[in-house]
């Protein structure tokens, strides 16, 4: 959690139960030993003495309970290590969800607790109040649910947090307990969460990646429409995304890499590797920027199987399938594209033939014209009133075309993936209500970030100031913003 409402000024005396900073804990709480100005002497519970500024001590409420307290609005002090300690306090109890009033902080356990989700679960939190129960997810869908069938209003759920926080696991419970409280059967006698589940596998195979910190991180935000008729029964449902790490595909660094589908198709049968001309991920630029190849314990020979089979479940065709998996490979191959310098002054030519037979086999990918495309990488052609006007573009001008082009590619095919999902949920335009769940895709902090980087947190600061100030636009033609709820889950 990243943002902290700082306690009113206290006032630290020596003897004083303080909390100071630490390189190793973060935190470590002690006692106030002398005041010398604004510099403050304090002996730490693990015997060191720390010298620091009056500022940057906290004081540390010693009457806590020994447990925490399920709802941080119950603290004395509502400052950063006074909440991470309860957090962390809980945490050893196994208690992984706190409220902080109507948010829900939730701790990635990184294990399966499958009797925190099962069906007896769902049937506790059924109309129970926010707050008469221990904190869990199920309490933050049923007042979303509750107030929706009351009060007839939209509601919609924000699960915001750093990559690998568990949103998207979370974001899959949700659905569950709203399938439990208001399901019915969809198509084929499938329900309407199993439905969007299934399609999980897909859109992760093309929207996810490896980080830094996850194996399996959603570069993409999602948002789930559940819709409701007027008894509260579910009718259909939607899948929203939104801002594509696009720059993913033509850039990543090491250990990270680039979106999955891409290492599943090198990883494809030889047959398909054949027809699609394509050899080890360690050959295209767009995939060797990163040493990181593989995933441990991870088959991608199996993967490239498993999402055929999911793509057959959301009625992808074959013929479909084998269009979407040779523009994947175009893209690989136009990464490969180099360009030298042309005759003349601020132009540029195709490097060599290795890059004249990735053109080529690019054009026959994408099935167009081998010279129409190596024109549109190398040639700049503007439209005026008066005239069209053609410019030759030097080789750098001419990567980032190549680059321009292959984000524009992939983000093209990504819609459509997500279009051909929609049709196999199947959405009710005559809905009453709806239950959104916004799954934020995953941001991280560094000690250097990138520009990229920069754009993804102020994205998400900004999607949170928008959920907070209740202003979240959702497409017109869907529904009007009056009529959206909000509730709120954060990650630590």
């Amino acid at each position: 959690m990243r943002t902290f409402v700082i306690a009113s000024q206290v006032n630290i005396i020596v003897g004083s139960h303080v909390w100071v900073e630490d390189p190793g804990l973060a935190w470590i709480d002690g006692q106030v030993t002398r005041i010398d100005g604004q510099d403050v002497h304090v002996q730490t519970t693990n015997g060191k003495k720390v010298v620091t500024n009056i500022s940057k001590v906290f004081p540390k409420d010693t009457e806590a309970p020994p447990g925490g307290v399920d709802d941080m609005t119950k603290l004395s002090y509502l400052h950063e290590p006074g909440v991470l300690q309860n957090l962390a306090t809980r945490y050893e109890l196994n208690e992984i969800y706190t409220y902080t009033g109507n948010i829900l902080i939730a701790i990635n356990p990184f294990q399966k607790i499958p009797h925190l989700y099962d069906t007896h679960m769902m049937e506790q939190y059924k109309g129970a109040a926010l707050g008469e129960l221990s904190p869990h997810v199920f309490a933050i869908a049923d007042v979303a649910y509750r107030a929706m069938v009351n009060e007839g209003k939209s509601n919609s759920i924000l699960v915001s947090g750093e990559s690998g926080a568990g949103k998207t696991e979370t974001t899959k419970m949700l659905m569950r307990y709203l399938a439990h409280l208001g399901g019915r059967s969809g198509v084929e006698g499938r329900t309407v969460e199993q439905q969007v589940l299934e399609s999980n596998p897909v859109l992760e195979a093309f929207g996810n990646a490896k980080t830094v910190r996850n194996n399996n991180s959603s570069r993409f935000g999602k948002f789930v429409e559940i819709q409701f008729d007027k008894s509260g029964r579910i009718s259909g449902a939607a899948v929203r995304t939104y801002l594509l790490e696009r720059s993913r595909v033509c850039q990543i660094s090491d250990p990270e890499r680039n979106y999955h589908c891409f290492y599943l198709l090198c990883a494809a049968p030889a047959e398909e590797r054949e027809k699609y001309k394509l050899g080890s991920p360690e050959s295209f630029h767009y995939l060797n920027q990163s040493k990181c190849y593989k995933l441990d314990g991870v088959s991608e020979a199996e993967e490239y199987l498993a999402t055929r089979r999911a793509m057959d479940i959301v009625g992808i065709s074959e013929e479909e399938q084998d269009a979407i998996f040779r523009v994947v490979a175009a893209i690989l191959h136009l990464g490969n594209i180099e360009f030298a310098k042309g005759k003349e002054i601020d132009s540029s030519v195709i490097k060599d033939e290795k890059s004249r037979f990735h053109l080529n086999t690019t054009a026959e990918l994408l099935k167009c014209d081998p010279k129409s495309l190596e024109d549109a990488l190398i040639k700049r052609v503007m439209v005026t009133p008066e005239e069209v006007i053609t410019r030759t573009l030097d080789p750098e001008a001419a990567l980032g075309s190549r680059d321009a082009l292959a984000k524009t590619i992939y983000s093209r095919l990504f819609d459509w993936i997500v279009d051909k999902i929609n049709i196999s949920i199947g959405q009710d335009p005559n809905s009453k209500a709806i239950i959104g769940v916004l799954d934020i895709y995953g941001f991280e902090s560094f000690k250097q970030n990138s520009f990229e980087q920069f754009c993804i947190n102020f994205t998400n600061e900004k999607l949170q100031q928008h959920f907070n100030q209740h202003v979240f636009k959702m497409e017109q033609e869907d529904y009007e913003k009056e009529q959206i709820n909000w509730s709120y889950i954060e990650f630590c």
